[in-house]
């Protein structure tokens, strides 16, 4: 493996079709050393083929990729469309680059570009929380973690949806230069040096199934009694049939057993709660179904991968009081 050279190379590959956001993060960090970085920084090199087209933007790479095959770093930007095959040539390139000893990372729906050239096999990986079931699809060798804002297996690495591209950038500073330059940078760019949780905290609650679907009625009257403490057999009794034949409608729909689904419900419902009223991890937890504060947050750090004081922080809507009327 190659070692951190004095001057690290960091290639962005600009190929294909991209978004803008994530090209302009790596760009902004490792092209900008902070003042209290005494020594070496990076050296960012812009690897295509072309000019390409990078949302609204034009960008007219500086060298061609060959060599982004020898840089020490290659981080792949995210994909404008997942549907559309990644250029063979970035493909190539990215596989020769890892083959000779780079370090590989992906932002967002870069992950795609890595899966096609084979770096995720055998490797744990994320993307933007929309794609990941994409993701495990297309690559069934690799092992997705929809949860997490980034992973790291030494030499691959990927990032979740858009402001994780901050995360993983920060860690790879981290890495060559230790946390006290990663903190320095992360000062500059007004965010923390490292956010709890993962993208869990970011997922909006999933519409399950369509109106006219058999368990549209169900799930509608179970969403309107989170409060209540619903089981299994309750719910078979609603849908007029039995427990077992509900398990497996539900695993069929949803993918969960009746009982997950209910428990995400019931978490998603605090989550709102948390965003929009003052009421206490109490009263949320007896308006959830919970019950208890401990189970409360027990089950919502379970899921969220944050404790519920922690989220509502992060996503508390100042102007949102606990107002008449709002849903509770």
């Amino acid at each position: 493996m190659r070692t951190l050279s004095d001057m690290h190379t960091v290639a962005l590959a600009t190929a294909g079709h991209l978004l803008h956001f994530e090209l302009g993060v790596a760009y902004e960090i490792f092209g900008n050393p902070p003042l209290e970085a005494s020594g070496s920084w990076y050296d960012v090199l812009l690897c295509g083929p072309g000019p390409v087209q990078v949302g609204p933007f034009s960008v007219e790479p500086d060298h061609g990729l060959d060599r982004l095959v020898s840089a020490d770093t290659v981080i792949v930007p995210a994909c404008a469309d997942v549907d559309e095959p990644p250029p063979p040539e970035l493909v190539d390139a990215v596989r020769a680059a890892h083959e000779a000893g780079a370090r590989v990372a992906s932002l967002c729906t870069g992950a795609f570009v890595l899966g096609a050239a084979g770096l995720l096999d055998g490797r744990r990986a994320t993307t933007h929380w929309g794609h990941t079931a994409e993701l495990s699809a297309r690559y069934p060798l690799a092992e997705v973690d929809p949860d997490v804002l980034y992973t790291d297996n030494g030499s691959v690495l990927t990032s979740a949806g858009k402001a994780a591209a901050v995360d993983l950038s920060l860690h790879l500073i981290h890495l060559d230069h230790g946390a006290a330059i990663a903190n320095s940078v992360a000062r500059r760019l007004v965010v923390p040096p490292h956010r709890s949780g993962g993208q869990a905290q970011f997922v909006a609650t999933p519409v399950e199934v369509n109106g006219d679907h058999r368990l549209a009625q169900l799930l509608a009257w179970v969403l309107e009694r989170l409060d209540e403490p619903l089981t299994v057999t309750d719910m078979a009794r609603r849908a007029n049939t039995s427990p077992r034949h509900l398990g497996r409608q539900f695993r069929s729909v949803t993918g969960q057993t009746p009982l997950q689904w209910l428990l995400t419900q019931r978490v998603r419902r605090a989550q709102e709660l948390l965003e929009t009223t003052d009421q206490s991890v109490e009263s949320i937890a007896v308006a959830t179904g919970m019950g208890t504060a401990t189970t409360l947050r027990r089950q919502f750090k379970r899921v969220v991968a944050v404790p519920p004081d922690t989220y509502r922080r992060a996503f508390r809507d100042p102007s949102a009081g606990d107002v008449p009327g709002r849903r509770r």
